[in-house]
């Protein structure tokens, strides 16, 4: 049986890595799938119709998380067309890794922007509607980094460690009307991102993960099904680390 039958996601940011894989495996159980993207039409339309099936939809929709009206606009259309939401997932994000000294105004506000404010966007967009319908779960992406924190990522680890404050003060508000709110905290993910790096030093990331290899997008896929579905109806305001135990 399809652990998400009859479901309908948004996922924010989907067109590759972690949010692509949620959007595959989410499909493949059974779930209407809702993604964004804000910049290749054409990718959008070849996961459409590679994970389009009979009685599942799987649409894109360009809108960027981080403008606010957008988000709004966005929740709009999709519920004229789909008035019951049932999971909400926050992936849209972006690095300007750089050191403190180094680190422009800019690159400190565009990645609060795009990673912190597009939950807050997204949340607040969805939030009628799952009232209305008085259930939903919402699914919020952080980092082992927002944790733990990183040289080089201050812009990036203060984003993250955002979103699980956030998140556990939307359980607290939302919990009364059966809209839960959890965190996935990832660790080393391998992804196209990845691939583009040296051997020698993801091998040295992966030997520093005691299960010794580096996470799938499935890996996260996995997690935000039990989070999105009705085996985890007990669990909200929690952050789940999903990285091979590199944080314990």
């Amino acid at each position: 049986m399809k652990i998400l039958k009859d479901k309908t996601a948004i996922i924010t940011g989907a067109t590759r890595g972690i949010g692509r894989g949620i959007a595959e495996t989410f499909a493949n159980q059974g779930a209407n799938v809702l993604f964004t993207y804000t910049s290749s039409s054409e990718k959008a339309k070849e996961i459409e119709n590679q994970l389009s099936k009979d009685g599942i939809i799987v649409k894109g929709f360009k809108s960027d998380a981080s403008n606010f009206q957008q988000c709004q606009e966005l929740v709009e259309k999709i519920t004229d067309e789909f008035p019951t939401i049932d999971i909400l997932i926050n992936n849209a994000g972006i690095t300007r890794d750089n050191l403190l000294m180094r680190m422009q105004e800019e690159d400190f506000d565009k990645v609060i922007e795009v990673n912190l404010k597009s939950v807050f966007n997204m949340t607040k967009a969805i939030q009628r509607t799952m009232l209305k319908q008085r259930f939903g779960s919402i699914i919020n992406m952080s980092s082992v980094v927002g944790v733990k924190g990183n040289a080089g990522q201050s812009n990036y680890a203060a984003s993250k460690a955002g979103i699980i404050g956030f998140s556990k003060s939307i359980a607290l508000e939302l919990g009364s009307r059966n809209i839960r709110c959890n965190v996935i905290a990832p660790g080393f993910i391998e992804t196209e991102m990845t691939e583009v790096l040296d051997e020698k030093v993801v091998q040295e990331w992966r030997d520093a993960i005691p299960l010794k290899r580096g996470g799938k997008p499935s890996d996260i896929a996995d997690t935000c099904v039990w989070l999105g579905s009705d085996m985890s109806t007990y669990i909200t305001g929690q952050t789940i680390h999903v990285n091979g135990g590199l944080l314990t």
